[in-house]
């Protein structure tokens, strides 16, 4: 599956006013991250159990 075919939504967490904006995409065996400000920028593929362990520190440091 190519990215272009991913379907992606915004993260809860992006900024109200737009200036925060991540988003999230997700197949069988990647969660895959980008800047939706530039979506063709770089994106990042991580594994489900990565993606899990960022999630969990991430919400520790909130």
């Amino acid at each position: 599956m190519s990215t272009t075919e991913l379907v992606w939504f915004k993260s809860s967490h992006s900024g109200s006013d737009g200036d925060a904006c991540v988003e999230v995409a997700t197949s069988a065996t990647t969660v895959h991250v980008r800047d939706s400000k530039n979506t063709q920028s770089p994106q990042l593929a991580l594994s489900p159990t990565a993606w899990t362990g960022f999630i969990s520190y991430a919400a520790a440091q909130a």
